[in-house]
Formats: C-alpha cells, structure tokens, sequence
C-alpha cells in the first residue's frame, strides 16, 4: 500500500525535476504548487508514522512479553523429550523468570540433541526475555526451516517481529507479524500480553 503511494510520489516528483529548469514563469509557478502538495503529503504521513511508532514503542514498552500464557502454548507443542532432567530444571527456571539458569540448561540440552526443537524455542524465548535480541533472532530464524508445526512458527515469526520493533525496523516487524498471523492466527497472543487490566 505505502509503497505505490510512495513510488507515485517519486514519479511525480521526478518529472517535476526534468521540467522545472526549462519552465517558464508560469509553468513555474503549477510546478511549485505540486511540490508544496508533495511536500504537505510528506510532511502528514511522516507525522502520521511518528506519532504511530511512538504509540507502537509505548505498547511493546509498558506490556510485558506474557510468560505464563507463552509457557502453556509451548507446552502444548511436543511431547518428547519432556521429561529430562535438564528440561524440567530448564524449565523450571523459566517459570520462575530465572533465565540465565534456564539458558544454561537449554543450552546443554541442545548440544546432546540439536534436534530438540521445544528446547530451542524456550533458548531463544530466555535470550528474548533477557533483552539478547541478537542470540534469540538467530534461534528463532534457526528453527523456522526446522518444523512444520504452524505454531511454533508463529511464536517465532511473532518473536521476530518484536525483535525488529526493539530494532526500529518497522517495514520488517510487520512483515513477521504478518506471517505469523497467516500461519497460526490463534498464536497472535502468545509473546504479548494484550490484557489491558
């Protein structure tokens, strides 16, 4: 949508450019009120957009990623490899919001099996949690090709796109949180806690 405005406007622009030089007094003048018009669009829509992404910051900053609500709906996700110790203790730690200890946990049950795809969702979610944006992305961008679970795809298109609101990417956030709606529309709620009270 804003990309055809946007390229609209430049094709506007553009001609605006090649004939402004050999314009007459006239012809000046139309010019210039297209550019005031152009520049008045401008001028809305960039207001527009920072008034929406301070609102947008606001939201991310005061509603805290829901752990308990996250927790459940990776709990339903798969049953092997649940009861190990390291994934209980793993667990536990992040139920109590202790995710140093339950990165470490993870993180060791990763290596004895890559493929422990619950293990590393809950890896990414203690990086995410701990404000590691980097190390979760690349877990969460690591597992996506890995499962054909709709959602665990959509927590990690969901926590991709918070990622890249922290990251002021916009353009992209939207994009993962698109993706994220399409794969599983019911997994919209599991990283943001969307109750007002």
């Amino acid at each position: 949508m804003f990309k055809h405005l946007f390229s609209t406007m430049n094709e506007v622009l553009e001609e605006i450019q090649k004939e402004y030089p050999n314009s007459d007094v006239e012809k000046k003048a139309e010019l210039d009120e297209q550019l005031q018009v152009l520049k008045t669009m401008s001028d809305e829509f960039i207001e527009a957009w920072l008034l929406f992404e301070e609102k947008l910051g606001k939201f991310y900053g005061a509603v805290p990623i829901s752990t308990q609500t996250l927790h459940k709906e990776l709990m339903d996700l798969d049953l092997s490899g649940k009861q190990t110790d390291e994934f209980v203790r793993g667990q536990g730690y992040y139920k109590l919001y202790m995710y140093d200890q339950a990165i470490k946990e993870f993180e060791a049950l990763i290596r004895r099996q890559p493929d422990f795809l619950l293990a590393r969702v809950y890896l990414a979610m203690g990086h995410l949690r701990k404000g590691e944006f980097g190390e979760a992305y690349q877990h969460f961008k690591f597992l996506l090709p890995l499962t054909d679970n709709s959602k665990m795809k959509a927590i990690s298109y969901n926590a991709m796109g918070c990622i890249q609101v922290q990251n002021h990417n916009m353009e992209k956030a939207f994009e993962y949180f698109q993706k994220a709606y399409h794969t599983d529309p019911s997994c919209m709620e599991p990283l943001i806690n969307l109750d007002e009270s």
